[in-house]
């Protein structure tokens, strides 16, 4: 964690239950994520750092098996075409939970962009991370195989 700063705050705290629609009409329920490694980044279309750091959340994605960890991009925006041609033009095919209240965004405490936090297998917040980050650095790429409980 040290690596990559990433803040222990709130360490150990449930995640903060969710339900969001997905850009694909989909709905992802927190309650649905348990026993899974989650990295969940909160962004907008209109953030440079995010639009510098997504293509790292693309490639590290397509490191690990959906079905252990899951990582998840959070928008308030509303321009749901927007935010298609942002995905599009940047080649990627992160799932995009849409907060347009900004309810979970509060309920999370976000108050800059881009904000990331990691959870464990056991649904409890493992830390968090103001800024961008290299998410497909060996440090994260590590990170997350520490958090899901393999050491290679």
């Amino acid at each position: 964690m040290a690596a990559l700063k990433i803040s222990r705050m709130g360490a150990g705290n449930d995640m903060p239950a969710f339900a969001l629609e997905t850009l694909d009409g989909r709905t992802v329920a927190s309650a649905d994520l348990k026993g899974k490694v989650v990295l969940l980044n909160f962004w907008a279309t209109w953030c440079g750092p995010c639009k510098d750091e997504m293509p790292s959340l693309e490639r590290l994605r397509k490191q690990f098996d959906p079905a252990d960890v899951v990582l998840l991009s959070v928008t308030t925006d509303h321009q749901r075409e927007g935010i298609q041609a942002f995905m599009k033009h940047l080649g990627l095919a992160l799932p995009v939970l849409l907060d347009e209240d900004q309810e979970v965004s509060g309920s999370f405490m976000v108050r800059g962009l881009p904000t990331t936090f990691l959870v464990g297998k056991d649904g409890k917040l493992a830390g968090r991370a103001v800024g961008p980050r290299a998410w497909d650095s060996p440090e994260a790429v590590a990170l997350l195989r520490g958090l899901k409980g393999v050491a290679r």
